[in-house]
């Protein structure tokens, strides 16, 4: 699988992608991942990529030919059209099903915005707005860099036992992962719970189900179709 990232700071992401199990993976010829600095495809002889937005406003906009030029030249590159992704903040929520979902393309291009926002014609040319929050970032590098890791896991061998994978929280299903422990078997009075001493296979699998649905409503009702109520600085769920 081969993923393109364009974004006007690649200095950001090279030193993620050459890292852990990403770069385990390009080692092994899993995955390939390519980071273009949008500059370069910047019809303006300075290298520009912004201007003022139509309408006033603060900020500056990105503009669309940059990204439009980018999408171009990595597709004749690649021999292939590859599934083209705008990270916004206005954009769908990524989430694990999202990720097995994009591990199923042969190329992604992730097209990383900067200032006030990109052109909204820049989507014209895109597949997928998405976004990785409620919230606002600087850019999108760091929501690229976590599509890519997330998207990547998912790609077989990438993680070298998958049922590691397996054991994900919220994958499967909406809920998430069960507590772990390792040694030492007894920190600061708190002890391994002595199911997980045990040996038997089978309590120990409905030991974590359980502990899994324990935490998943104390963390994320939401993920049961709950809501938050918030007393006293405290939430809980209803």
């Amino acid at each position: 699988m081969r993923f393109d990232v364009v974004t006007i700071f690649p200095d950001m992401l090279r030193p993620f992608f050459s890292q852990g199990i990403l770069a385990s993976a390009q080692e092994k010829g899993l995955i390939e991942i390519h980071v273009h600095d949008l500059r370069a495809f910047s019809p303006d002889p300075r290298g520009l990529v912004d201007d003022r937005p139509f309408g006033g406003g603060a900020g500056m906009v990105m503009r669309p030919e940059p990204f439009a030029r980018a999408v171009a030249a990595i597709a004749q590159e690649t021999k292939t059209q590859p599934y083209v992704i705008l990270l916004s903040a206005q954009g769908v929520l990524f989430n694990q099903e999202w990720a097995k979902r994009l591990a199923r393309k042969p190329a992604l291009l992730l097209l990383c915005g900067r200032y006030e926002g990109v052109d909204e014609r820049v989507l014209s040319f895109c597949d997928l707005e998405l976004s990785i929050g409620d919230f606002v970032l600087a850019g999108g590098e760091l929501a690229a860099a976590l599509v890519v890791e997330t998207t990547a896991r998912m790609v077989p061998g990438v993680v070298g036992r998958y049922d590691s994978v397996a054991t994900d929280s919220f994958y499967p299903g909406p809920r998430l992962g069960f507590p772990q422990y390792t040694r030492p078997r007894v920190f600061r009075g708190l002890a391994v719970p002595d199911v997980l001493l045990s040996g038997d296979h089978e309590r120990i699998r409905r030991f974590r189900e359980k502990e899994a649905w324990k935490k998943t409503l104390r963390n994320r009702p939401d993920l049961l179709g709950l809501r938050w109520e918030n007393d006293d600085g405290e939430a809980h769920p209803r």
